[in-house]
This record gives structure tokens, C-alpha cells and sequence, in this order.
């Protein structure tokens, strides 16, 4: 198999680690591949909780109702999807064009790419802005083929949770080919793991918690199936 393929196809979701002390440059790669994947319009709307001390650690595995691999795990990572950040993100990304010389015409282009996004994700007080583009872009939709863009706060969860799940699976596949193992999780308490990182209902969802280590000889494998290729792909 091919060596960059090879983490991908053997990655599972192992459910007991043995304790093991994750190096700072491997805990680096690992974040620095989730924060290279792709996202729309490269807002990269998420924020990465890394818990390795044994007291934060032992609270966040508490909070994800005592599973075997959040108990077991060196590390627990809380990915957060973060639509508070989308300001912030682009004023830095200009900055960065700015400051790598990106001509006059791009820098102009950018600021008028990101104004138009601020209005379409701004849902408004009570939701009262986004339910006008709803119509809005509901009425274009009559005349022409167009996407309805996410207009209220839980559409832009939504959104934001697309590309935090991209960044994750980066993560995932990073720690495997690093030779460290993960378990992605869904089982936690929200509320209290949230009140934990310090987190806004307002502007932060936790999409998943996933724990890293190394796979313990207790665990064991389960056979492994995937629908076939041809139950799960149409060619056109």
C-alpha cells in the first residue's frame, strides 16, 4: 500500500491506550496538520483544546461519562467550532497579505470578499437579519441557480462544524502516521466540558473530544466493515 495511504486505511478508533508522554514536537505536528486543512473561504471557524495535564485531563474524562479511551488517553483534544472568530481571521489574513506583498488590486479584492461575507453570516438581532436574506436569496433562487448561504446562527454552526470535522480528521490521520492512536468521541456532557474550556454558548459548538495515545495491548480490533465501493459511489 501506499506509504501516505497506509495511516488512513489503518487508523481505528482505539478504545484503551497505554500511558505514554506525547513529545512537544509530536503534539505540534499533530496540531499543525489539523490547522492546514482546508476550510470555506479559509476562515478556519475552530479552536483546538489540547488536555494533557493529569487534572484537566481526569475533569474532561469525567465529562465524557468515563469512557474507557478518555480515561486511558495522554491526551484529550476538544475540537470547538468557533464563529467568533471569523473577524479576527480575516483581519489577520489581511495583515499576512500586507505584510507578503500581495499587490494593491488583491488586498482590495480580499477586504470587499470579506466585507460581503460579514453580511451574509450576520444573522442580526434575534435573527431578524437572517431570515431577510432567507427570503432574499430564496426569491434569486426563482431566476437562477444559486447556494443558500448560511444565514442564521444555526446554519453557521453548521458550517463552522464542516470545517472543524475536516481539521479533525487531519488530526487523526497525523497522530497515526506518528505512530500514536486516537478515538474521536461524541459522548460528553456540552454544558459542563464547556463551562470547563470557558467557552460561549454564543459562539463556540464542542463538535467532538478525541483522545491520543498509544494503542494498548488490552484493545483488540474488531473486524472492520465498510459498505462496498459500489453501495457508497455514483459514477456519472
Amino acid at each position: 500500500m501506499n506509504s501516505i495511504l497506509s495511516p488512513i486505511f489503518e487508523r481505528r478508533a482505539v478504545k484503551v491506550f497505554d500511558p505514554v508522554e506525547i513529545p512537544g514536537s509530536v503534539r505540534d505536528q499533530i496540531l499543525n496538520a489539523a490547522r492546514v486543512a482546508p476550510s470555506s473561504f479559509n476562515m478556519q471557524p475552530y479552536r483546538f483544546y489540547w488536555v494533557e495535564s493529569p487534572s484537566a485531563r481526569s475533569m474532561a474524562a469525567r465529562l465524557c461519562h468515563g469512557q474507557k479511551p478518555a480515561e486511558t488517553a495522554s491526551a484529550l483534544v476538544v475540537a470547538v467550532a468557533d464563529i467568533g472568530s471569523l473577524r479576527a481571521t480575516a483581519d489577520s489574513q489581511l495583515e499576512w497579505m500586507r505584510s507578503s506583498g500581495a499587490s494593491d488590486a488583491k488586498l482590495r479584492d480580499y477586504q470587499r470578499t470579506a466585507k460581503i461575507g460579514r453580511v451574509i453570516f450576520m444573522p442580526g438581532p434575534f435573527g431578524i437579519f437572517g431570515a431577510f436574506k432567507w427570503v432574499l436569496f430564496r426569491l434569486l433562487n426563482l431566476w437562477k441557480a444559486i447556494g443558500m448561504p448560511p444565514v442564521f446562527r444555526h446554519d453557521i454552526f453548521k458550517w463552522a462544524v464542516k470545517s472543524t470535522s475536516l481539521a479533525c480528521e487531519n488530526l487523526m490521520i497525523a497522530a497515526e502516521a506518528l505512530g500514536l492512536n486516537t478515538c474521536p468521541m461524541e459522548g460528553f456532557d456540552g454544558r459542563r466540558l464547556s463551562k470547563l474550556l470557558g467557552l460561549s454558548p454564543r459562539v463556540h459548538e464542542i463538535v467532538m473530544v478525541i483522545a491520543i495515545g498509544k494503542r494498548s495491548a488490552l484493545h483488540v480490533d474488531n473486524p472492520q466493515w465498510r459498505r462496498p465501493l459500489e453501495a457508497t459511489v455514483t459514477y456519472l
